[in-house]
């Protein structure tokens, strides 16, 4: 935990859910956070709740499908506290259904949000990294990627393109610049309810929620794990999902 200390993290969607799980544990353990949602109100809330436990907290309002929302986020860090040492490109949206329903709406916001998110958040961070000659990329996958699920197949094709840009960065990478892939099984968050839209799916997903899910605080464990290495050791994938789950 003693590498976390004075180490400055930026964390897209942490207003609420797995992401303000990442950003309150990382701020207990010395980390100097820096959050960015869409929801201000949210991110405010969680800022003040980090500095009233004695943490570091600075938020502004990103949605990441706009590529200088993040070079905004990444400037911020960069001026409050003069680096960047890792960003969690957690943000991102699930739109349930099955393809021949032609969702196509749905798959703009998943490919804009999931896809293009996270490249913008890597390309905001990459430029920051490259003068460093250091930094850390955290992107929040998901284990739809691993078990493909019918209803959830653009879903999972999102986060499959994010796992296999991933691997090319990595191979692509000298070494100073790591790169980790964490992918959640169900988590205790409104997440899965939020993803369906109609009523019977929504209580479905609640109650597979409710059967099945384990604690977001679990991935910011695995946050705090894989930022925690020596510079010389990358942990590439994480899967954390529940251990009944299939």
């Amino acid at each position: 935990m003693q590498n976390l200390k004075e180490k400055v993290v930026a964390v897209t969607g942490a207003s609420a859910g797995i992401g303000k799980a990442i950003a309150i544990k990382l701020a207990e353990n010395g980390a100097k956070v820096v959050l960015g949602a869409r929801n201000t109100e949210l991110l405010e809330k969680v800022a003040e709740e980090i500095k009233s436990d004695g943490g570091e907290a600075v938020f502004a309002k990103t949605d990441v499908s706009n590529k200088n929302d993040l070079v905004k986020l990444i400037n911020i860090a960069v001026s409050q506290y003069g680096k960047l040492d890792v960003i969690i490109n957690n943000a991102g949206v699930a739109r349930i259904s099955r393809i021949d329903e032609l969702d196509t709406d749905g798959w703009d916001e998943m490919i804009d949000t999931n896809i293009k998110g996270t490249l913008y958040g890597m390309a905001a961070a990459i430029a920051v990294f490259k003068k460093q000659q250091s930094g850390h990329i955290i992107n929040i996958i998901s284990t739809s990627g691993i078990k493909i699920m019918p209803t959830q197949g653009i879903y999972a094709g999102t986060k499959n393109a994010v796992r296999t840009i991933a691997e090319a960065f990595r191979q692509e990478s000298d070494g100073s610049i790591r790169i980790t892939g964490i992918s959640p099984g169900f988590i205790k968050t409104d997440f899965s309810v939020k993803s369906v839209n109609t009523e019977d799916m929504k209580i479905a997903a609640s109650n597979a929620v409710e059967a099945l899910a384990i604690s977001p605080e679990a991935i910011a464990n695995a946050v705090i794990y894989a930022i925690s290495q020596p510079k010389d050791v990358e942990v590439g994938d994480i899967v954390i999902r529940p251990a009944k789950q299939n």
